[in-house]
């Protein structure tokens, strides 16, 4: 009987993959109920949530950098092991500071998982056809996964304690570390270097600045401390990259950026994920403050959004059966655009159709870009660096959903604001505001605040719309197109059992 090897390792894959997305937004949910129980301050809380995504985002770099010098699998198993254990220590913490140094080593142990399972798709599947299947069906974990991680965490608080959201990643992490050495093949670089600890120093410090200060910008009332985390970012990060280009051996090989087609490809991946952030952040609130819906629900109704991006990732390889990539992603991003549009038609009694149909025809449309976008990203640079490109793209994508929050986010409060004249500055307060007030005078308040905060959706709409536009005529201009690949390897692609 033959067993196909690789196909078996993808899916030994496919669960951290998921897993990671599902662990930054599961915690949506369960974060009330934990905070009550934990007794934790609203500082706490905030440092409870965000303290993961920031760890991930600051060290994926260095993870796939990491990766391409100790070994994938290596990295991946580590990884794995610690992503058991601190999800343990994390679901039984008595203490609100025991749960934020959790999952700020959570994060650690998330960063080095994501870029370790990409890089290996590349070195188990050279054939392009079969190498652009296992990078869609990767991508489909990674955002099935966000979208079904407070739908899980909904199922589990209902039946469980809050410390169920943690423990449900451990039996599949077991199953990794199980199954991995026999499924996983070991891949390192050549000539790749030592470690450059200073740049992982400079990394570390620009991305969690600039994340920060972005993040803050949203919600801080004085915005010195995130305008000022901004700029002491930016100047790090300019250190960072001076010193890249001076190395031998750099942490992130910043020449990469001379390939027009790669340079395209990232700035599409980040403004892409503006957009898909900023109308996500929109919606969600949107079916609570305007539509009434339950935390719960609304995470229900929203899973189309993800769904969607999984499903046409899934159909990208099938759609460079007949036409070129470029052309593909381009087409799919003209199809994001027109669901953007249909949010701006959101009112009255068909709001809900219209906005489950929005989301999911937007996210339909993104899947060939994160599918064969991600997949030329790592299949540009020779086998020994696919950790620091997987990483590069990974980067991209956080900062992207980074900025979304924060400059749509920024965008609709303006809108909301210039319509309710100064007399509140949000849906939320609006929505509490009205509970203190007489009948009558209420409901009018909560009318106007609705009406507010629908035309602020219709705002972000049209902006994300023109994002995906402009990324079309982008992708068509570049030209970017997968390359050929040598065939997989007759080892590896079978063995008998």
């Amino acid at each position: 009987m033959r067993v196909n090897r690789a196909w078996l390792g993808l899916a030994v894959l496919m669960m951290p993959t998921s897993l990671v997305a599902i662990d930054t937004t599961a915690l949506l949910l369960a974060l009330p109920r934990l905070s009550a129980d934990l007794g934790a301050t609203n500082v706490q809380q905030l440092w409870i949530s965000d303290s993961y995504g920031f760890m991930v985002a600051g060290l994926v770099i260095t993870m796939g950098t990491l990766g391409d010098r100790i070994g994938r699998r290596r990295l991946l198993m580590i990884g794995g092991a610690a992503f058991a254990v601190l999800s343990v220590v994390a679901a039984f913490a008595t203490d609100p500071t025991v749960l934020i140094v959790a999952r700020a080593l959570l994060g650690v142990a998330g960063a080095s998982l994501a870029p370790s399972t990409l890089a290996l798709i590349t070195n188990m599947f050279r054939a392009e056809r079969q190498r652009g299947r296992a990078i869609a069906i990767w991508a489909t974990c990674q955002f099935a996964g966000g979208a079904l991680g407070p739908v899980l965490a909904g199922l589990l608080l209902q039946h469980f304690w809050w410390g169920s959201v943690f423990l449900a990643a451990v039996p599949a992490m077991v199953l990794l570390l199980l199954a991995g050495p026999a499924l996983l093949p070991e891949f390192r670089g050549d000539h790749v270097g030592r470690l450059d600890l200073a740049s992982v120093g400079l990394s570390l410090a620009a991305v969690l600045l600039m994340v920060y200060g972005i993040k803050q910008l949203t919600i801080a009332h004085v915005s010195v401390v995130p305008a000022t985390a901004l700029v002491l970012g930016a100047v790090i990060g300019f250190l960072f990259v001076r010193r890249q280009l001076r190395l031998e051996a750099p942490l992130l090989d910043l020449r990469l950026f001379r390939s027009r087609p790669f340079t395209a490809v990232l700035i599409a991946l980040a403004c892409a994920g503006i957009a898909m952030a900023g109308t996500g952040l929109l919606v969600t609130q949107y079916l609570q403050g305007v539509l009434g819906f339950s935390p719960v629900a609304s995470a229900m109704l929203f899973a189309p959004m993800g769904l969607g991006t999984a499903v046409g990732t899934m159909a990208a390889p099938v759609l460079t059966r007949r036409m070129r990539p470029a052309t593909a992603i381009a087409g799919g991003l003209v199809g994001s655009a027109l669901g953007s549009l249909l949010l701006v038609g959101v009112h009255g009694t068909g709001a809900l159709p219209m906005v489950m149909i929005g989301i999911a025809v937007l996210a339909l449309g993104t899947g060939p870009l994160f599918a064969l976008g991600t997949g030329l990203v790592v299949g540009s640079v020779p086998p020994g660096r696919a950790g620091t490109a997987a990483s590069m793209s990974e980067t991209g994508n956080y900062f992207g959903g980074s900025l979304g929050f924060a400059l749509l986010g920024v965008l609709a409060a303006v809108v909301y604001r210039s319509r309710m004249d100064g007399t509140s500055d949000s849906l939320a307060g609006a929505v509490a505001a009205s509970r203190h007030l007489p009948a009558g005078q209420g409901a009018d308040l909560l009318h106007s605040a609705r009406e507010a905060f629908t035309a602020s959706l219709h705002v972000t709409g049209v902006t994300a719309a023109i994002i995906f536009t402009g990324l079309a005529v982008l992708i068509l201009t570049m030209r970017p197109a997968t390359q050929a690949a040598p065939a997989v390897l007759p080892e590896y692609e079978t063995t008998r059992g």
